[in-house]
């Protein structure tokens, strides 16, 4: 999460870290602390230019809250970057997006994404239109390019 945060700030990019509270803090499963910024509740797709939706545990919990899936769904749906690696497509399964699209994953997430009728691309970043997904941490250079890319075009 922190590696694109700052990758898009270095770019000059309004960046936000959205959570389901404003200013509170989260431990990440390396420990790092981080605070989001604006609510779920107070922000929509038409606030925002792209989507980036992390690896690690928050998917897990995000992809079980409705508002989570529908900021998903309408980034998507107005055809905005949305970027996803590691355990971040479990999001995009869980908001029915992905069905004959491309894009990577972490390898225990790749049956998820087929069995939601994605097709699973072992790359270290696949773009299937605004879709942009990444496998691990490694693939984060090619992952924040392919990003920027999407936002300066």
């Amino acid at each position: 999460m922190l590696y694109p945060y700052y990758r898009m700030k270095e770019a000059g990019l309004d960046t936000v870290l959205i959570g389901p509270v404003a200013g509170k803090q989260y431990t990440g499963k390396h420990g790092y602390p981080v605070t989001s910024e604006v609510a779920i509740d107070n922000i929509s797709a038409q606030d925002l230019s792209a989507l980036i939706i992390p690896g690690g545990w928050a998917p897990d919990y995000w992809r079980r809250d409705p508002r989570f899936l529908q900021l998903v769904k309408d980034i998507d749906s107005q055809g905005k970057p949305l970027a996803t690696i590691c355990h971040g497509a479990w999001m995009l399964c869980s908001a029915k997006i992905i069905k004959g699209r491309r894009l990577t994953c972490f390898t225990a997430v790749k049956d998820d994404v087929e069995n939601a009728g994605g097709i699973y691309e072992d790359k270290a970043v696949v773009v299937d239109k605004n879709l942009i997904s990444s496998r691990v941490p490694g693939d984060l250079p090619d992952f924040c390019r392919a990003i920027l890319a999407q936002l300066q075009a």
